[in-house]
């Protein structure tokens, strides 16, 4: 069905290099809102944002220039959607899932193409399936797994299943081979009509995926950042923002967790942001390395990036959200626990303000659109662990860690706000803390985590030692937050021994312990039980001083300094932990620990 373009609006973007245009087509009844249309002779990819008599405003996912009035607008009559199945890993797609490899080398061009139309996943490559044991007429429904692929060595059982609404009873399934991923492999019969599927579907990306039932979090995402796991610890299935100004390390944050954190998926999303940072994702995921089992693998193997920069166009970083997060579901529903990067969810509330203000829509706070908080919100609750629809019983979860821009690091910023609002984890960077080359730059004074009650069982059981540790450490820290105002008005020799150890240990913490170098062979990541032992020694080492120097009286009154000397070797030894290669098994770095622990005691007790 071919439809005349009515009039035409447009704006400039702030660099000039893309055109934001909103379509108004007439003739457009029976149209439906977020359905999926074709703009122009060159058929660029286009959305249905606005419905209003016959017409319809069309957000246009590419560069449209040379759209003239009069120009046909076909109706696809299906929402945006994205194809789901085998091939999707160590792939790089763009924000309406389209595979940016296979574009380049079908266009020789740098540059995507106007109207460039490439399947998603790659129909010609052969896929070796293996079946589940199903017999002949058994009932099936959504989710049902019917066989599984080996997508890659790390990724090897990529989980065929039912289209969430498929239902029947099994008429026939292909034997063991090698398929493509639009072959018939399964026929299914309901009221007399027969239907087959094959490895692959598509789904709507606005539409969240149907569950079971949502579970409550309990396991750990595991980070490989210190203070991440340590103060403020986020569940597998859990939401967490990561706000900060230019420069504070929000990227690098993200790309941490994608390289090392324990998730069995990463879905990288790079909404709005530089080019240059993708391209360094490009280059830098082949080469690194993670290793399951006792075996290296390429992380590329279980990671998919989803690309919008910052020159593409404007409506598309919105899609992207919205495409990364879909395929992150589908991945779940298999029963894999994954992890979403989208970086930065600030770039796509832009593109949401740029879009309401070509609509005319009433503005609020610093001209976002009032649905600013609701559209982040509907974003956010896609996340959770939950029971997976279909046989056999499974689990999967979906963690959202979303960077947010705020202009100036200011966290009042209407992004920022909302998120902050929905979000159960609030890793808070600092400007000054980056400013001082202190890396990661979270501030573990306005930072928190709202997790701590769900992950105590886990903890607990990890280390029973581990919640107590935990609290004095939030303790010596928030006592130095208080003791530098002392110190600002009165200097340092006002305080007491006890008060001068808090400053002291406070120090070690800060400089040794949640500082971390990405960048080094021996803290670019760092196990759980590295981390515990670090706080055993380093609370050791406090406790051992705040008793000897309350306990000792008249001549033998034990100082600070006089302490501090006596164990000056173990004192090094505290910021020497790090250097602890992660390769090591707990066994080793527990022996480690229990030695420094020991000689602790050991030459405290001279002091008595």
């Amino acid at each position: 069905m071919e439809l005349s373009i009515r009039c035409l609006d447009h704006v400039n973007s702030i660099l000039g290099l893309t055109l934001l245009i909103v379509v108004v087509a007439e003739k457009m009844s029976g149209a439906k809102m977020f359905e999926l249309v074709k703009v122009g002779w060159s058929k660029l990819v286009g959305e249905v944002i606005r419905l209003e008599g016959d017409t319809a405003s069309i957000q246009c996912y590419e560069d449209t220039s040379g759209l003239t009035v009069g120009d046909p607008v076909m109706r696809t009559r299906n929402p945006l959607s994205v194809e789901l199945g085998p091939g999707i890993l160590e792939t790089i797609f763009d924000g309406i899932q389209r595979p940016l490899k296979e574009i380049a080398l079908d266009s020789k061009s740098v540059f995507i193409p106007r109207g460039v139309d490439v399947k998603p996943l790659d129909a010609n490559r052969l896929w070796h399936f293996v079946p589940e044991d199903l017999k002949e007429g058994a009932a099936l429904t959504g989710g049902d797994i019917f066989g599984c692929v080996n997508e890659n060595p790390l990724f090897n059982k990529h989980r065929i299943m039912l289209p969430p609404y498929a239902k029947g009873k099994l008429v026939s399934l292909v034997k063991e081979g090698d398929y493509k991923i639009h072959d018939k492999l399964l026929e299914l019969e309901f009221e007399g009509q027969v239907k087959s599927y094959s490895m692959s579907h598509y789904w709507p990306v606005r539409q969240a995926r149907p569950t079971a039932e949502k579970l409550s979090g309990q396991n750990l995402l595991l980070t490989g950042q210190r203070i991440l796991d340590a103060l403020f610890p986020s569940v597998l299935g859990g939401t967490c923002a990561v706000p900060g100004a230019f420069g504070c390390g929000k990227t690098v944050i993200s790309q941490a967790l994608s390289k090392y954190s324990n998730s069995e998926c990463i879905i990288y999303v790079g909404c709005g942001e530089r080019g240059n940072e993708m391209a360094e994702v490009l280059l830098e995921f082949p080469q690194l390395k993670t290793t399951i089992k006792e075996k290296e693998y390429p992380i590329m193997q279980r990671t998919c990036l989803v690309a919008n920069t910052s020159n593409m166009p404007v409506a598309a970083r919105e899609a992207s959200i919205y495409t990364g997060i879909t395929l992150a579901e589908y991945f779940r529903d298999m029963g894999y626990n994954v992890s979403l990067m989208a970086d930065s969810t600030s770039r796509w509330a832009e593109a949401l303000r740029e879009i309401s203000g070509r609509l005319a829509e009433i503005p609020a706070d610093e001209g976002y659109p009032a649905y600013l908080g609701a559209r982040l919100a509907m974003f956010y609750e896609r996340a959770g662990r939950v029971k997976c629809r279909g046989n056999p019983d499974r689990e999967g979860s979906v963690t959202i860690v979303g960077a947010v821009s705020p202009p100036g690091g200011d966290m009042t910023d209407a992004v920022a706000s909302a998120t902050k609002n929905i979000v159960q984890v609030f890793w808070g960077l600092d400007k000054k803390l980056a400013e001082r080359k202190h890396f990661p730059s979270v501030n573990w004074l306005s930072s928190y985590s709202n997790y701590d009650r769900a992950l105590e069982k886990y903890f607990t059981e990890y280390d029973p030692d581990f919640v107590m540790l935990k609290a004095k450490f939030k303790n010596i820290l928030q006592e130095e937050a208080d003791l530098n105002e002392i110190v600002q008005l009165v200097g340092k020799d006002s305080l007491s021994e006890d008060q001068k150890t808090v400053l002291e240990m406070a120090r070690v913490i800060r400089e040794d312990f949640l500082q971390q170098d990405a960048y080094s062979k021996h803290d670019f990541m760092c196990p759980l039980y590295k981390t515990i032992g670090m706080m055993r020694c380093i609370v050791k080492f406090y406790d051992t001083a705040k008793k000897c120097i309350s306990e000792s009286k008249g001549e033998k009154k034990v100082t600070w300094i006089l302490f501090q000397t006596q164990l000056e070797k173990q004192f090094y030894e505290l910021s020497r932990m790090k250097y602890q290669l992660p390769k090591q098994t707990r066994e080793e770095m527990n022996a480690y620990f229990n030695g420094i622990c020991e000689t602790i005691d050991k030459e405290a007790s001279k002091l008595q």
